[in-house]
């Protein structure tokens, strides 16, 4: 019994240490290598459903922000959705050549694997 309970008591302590050191990383690194781990400790299962959903979080606020960072593209209109690197974009845009560059942004952002673009063209109210 005493070993059992030893057992248990060095995996938490093992799980506590962990923890810290991944919170103690860099914002900008720690979604990069979040997304980046995901799919390899996936396939071995050492990863949680909660874990996944933050790398999946953080893949999709990179992903708009690099959205945004371009101002000829309003933003607002687009949704984008996140899973294990496939990334969904959903909504509407101005301009038809709009729909292929938000694409090729989305592309460009490490950690995307794919991309799936369900934008369409429209118009703004009293346009054109």
């Amino acid at each position: 019994m005493k070993t059992i309970t030893a057992f248990w008591l060095a995996c938490a302590a093992w799980i506590a240490i962990a923890s810290v050191q991944a919170s103690a990383q860099p914002e900008a690194s720690a979604a990069s290598n979040t997304v980046e781990t995901s799919s390899a400790a996936a396939a071995s299962g050492t990863i949680t459903a909660a874990e996944i959903r933050k790398a999946n979080r953080a893949l999709r606020r990179k992903v708009y922000a690099a959205i945004v960072a371009h101002k000829e593209i309003n933003a607002g209109n687009i949704s984008v959705v996140a899973k294990s690197g496939a990334v969904t974009l959903d909504g509407s845009v101005i301009d038809a050549a709009q729909i292929d560059r938000v694409a090729e942004i989305a592309r460009g952002v490490p950690g995307v694997m794919s991309v799936s673009n369900r934008l369409t063209v429209k118009k703004p109210f009293g346009g054109q």
